[in-house]
């Protein structure tokens, strides 16, 4: 098998070890680079950035120049080296497969419209994925990484290291986390921003989900939280991961919808209000989307069957604004 299908997550699923699951998406990503018009990424993946005027000559990589015809200079340490941190929400919303759900109660699906396999992963296992194969590339790149889970408050800290081990220890506490009732993310964005000493790059991993009627209100005070961290001079990339029958809505007959985070429940005819729930999906995201904008932090929205490359090319053009 091709290393690039592992991209997919309809694949990546019948992976069962999740370190399997990370080499297997950052070698398919890291394949995909070449052949793409990300190429240039994979430069500066190696350390390098372009030469500028007024730089040591001594510092120029001639067998880079061989390679590209490019002038590229090796970065000194400081200039590469980038804390991040892997932040995870343990939201019960987040431990959701929407395919599987409905393909279990029979509910009709028009299948051909999620342009996906009509099995993926649930919210949780694809931002898990998705941190297990940020952190492999930040290890990869000698980074610090540390990983923090959160519900109603920080639950889980592991405190950014670069070594190798550090790997190992961070996917071993992912694979055991488990997604289990509320959450609030702005007050555990307001902890973690206290947390942090250095400046770092955070990764938010979440499906973002109101809680209550009043989602703009819930948005502006995640937007709070946001600038909380931009204000304490960190970077932000908000990974905003929705199942993908919460995106595309191809259902159709009367369902059951039930809130998994409370008993409460309701039978809808899902055909009569699918435009309506599309509208409020991209108000949803747009609102959040332009606010982020609006903080300088960086926003990728994304449903479970959306290819992982998509938010590691994220991660790479961060770096490079960083560095580049």
């Amino acid at each position: 098998m091709a290393a690039e299908k592992y991209l997919r997550p309809e694949v990546i699923r019948q992976v069962a070890r999740l370190d399997l699951r990370a080499k297997f998406i950052v070698q398919g990503f890291l394949t995909g680079l070449h052949s793409s018009p990300y190429h240039g990424f994979s430069v500066e993946f190696s350390e390098h950035r372009k030469y500028t005027p007024g730089d040591d000559l001594k510092t120029l990589d001639w067998a880079v120049y061989a390679k590209t015809g490019k002038y590229f200079v090796k970065k000194y340490q400081a200039e590469t080296n980038m804390t991040g941190y892997l932040v995870m929400d343990l939201s019960k919303s987040m431990d959701w497969n929407g395919p599987a759900e409905a393909r279990r109660a029979g509910v009709k699906v028009d299948w051909t419209a999620l342009g996906a396999a009509d099995e993926t992963l649930t919210k949780f296992d694809y931002a898990v994925c998705l941190a297990a194969a940020l952190g492999y590339l930040m290890i990869y790149q000698q980074d610090p990484v540390g990983l923090v889970a959160f519900d109603t408050k920080l639950r889980t800290v592991v405190p950014p290291k670069s070594k190798r081990s550090q790997l190992g220890t961070i996917l071993s506490v992912l694979a055991n986390l488990k997604p289990t009732g509320e959450t609030n993310i702005p007050e555990s964005l307001f902890q973690l921003a206290s947390m942090i000493k250095g400046k770092s790059l955070v990764m938010l991993f979440s499906d973002l989900l109101p809680t209550t009627d009043d989602w703009k209100a819930e948005a502006d005070a995640l937007v709070r939280s946001l600038y909380r961290l931009r204000y304490a001079g960190h970077e932000v990339i908000v990974f905003h991961v929705l199942d993908v029958l919460e995106a595309k809505f191809p259902l159709a007959g009367l369902v059951d919808f039930e809130d998994v985070e409370s008993p409460e429940h309701k039978e809808i005819d899902a055909q009569a209000i699918r435009d309506d729930y599309i509208a409020f999906v991209e108000q949803f995201r747009g609102y959040i989307k332009t606010e982020c904008t609006a903080a300088n932090v960086d926003y990728l929205g994304m449903d479970t069957s959306v290819g992982f490359d998509k938010a590691l090319i994220e991660y790479l053009v961060q770096r490079q604004r960083r560095f580049g």
